[in-house]
């Protein structure tokens, strides 16, 4: 293996993104590989106040097997060709070249990192995997204020998106870890990568 990928899972709004920033390896955003509107395969929303939109919080709106195989073009051969996806738009909006360089080690960040712990492991690509969590509020005032200044959808969808995934975050949590990730708080994440810094050749 050419490198080998260091997964960030937890809620969305939770501080994955901000985490990976604040590390300063290259990262290879999982919600990119999302569905377009308007694929057959969307699930939907089935009750409650959001029922009959797209549910875009469950795997099954989301490509596994892309993910997983730019994950494997990256720890192969340190490049690859990944989508930019335009969540308010709900699709994708061009392709770009993902290069390590020098690294030996990328973060793969998302909502539904979790997913790519078992089969990575099994390639021999994982060298670790988190869940960032933080309180619940916490959770869901910085993904409300998040997605409101980005216009990702109508403001009345996401308070009602944000109530129930503040609800469901315990189960989000518990399934991360259940996949095989170490839950942790973004400070104790950052801490645990100063462990794996000797592994990356440009530190």
């Amino acid at each position: 293996m050419r490198a080998q990928v260091i997964v960030l899972a937890g809620p969305s709004g939770s501080g994955k993104s901000r985490l990976a920033e604040r590390i300063g390896i290259p990262v290879l955003r999982l919600d990119d590989f999302y569905k377009s509107a308007g694929d057959p395969t969307l699930p939907l929303i089935t009750e409650g106040a959001n029922a009959g939109i797209v549910d875009w919080d469950v795997p099954e709106s989301w490509l596994l097997d892309d993910a997983l195989a730019a994950i494997d073009d990256l720890c192969r051969t340190g490049r690859a060709s990944v989508p930019i996806y335009e969540i308010a738009q709900n699709g994708r909006c061009g392709e770009h070249t993902l290069d390590l360089g020098m690294h030996r080690l990328f973060i793969a960040e998302g909502i539904f990192a979790q997913e790519i712990v078992a089969p990575c492991s099994e390639a021999g690509q994982l060298a670790a995997a988190y869940c960032v969590r933080q309180h619940p509020m916490v959770t869901f005032w910085r993904r409300l204020t998040r997605d409101l200044r980005e216009h990702r959808k109508p403001p009345l969808v996401l308070v009602r998106r944000g109530l129930a995934l503040m609800r469901d975050q315990r189960r989000v949590v518990s399934h991360a870890v259940e996949r095989g990730c170490t839950p942790v708080t973004p400070d104790e994440a950052y801490a645990a990568f100063g462990l794996l810094a000797a592994a990356d050749v440009t530190r």
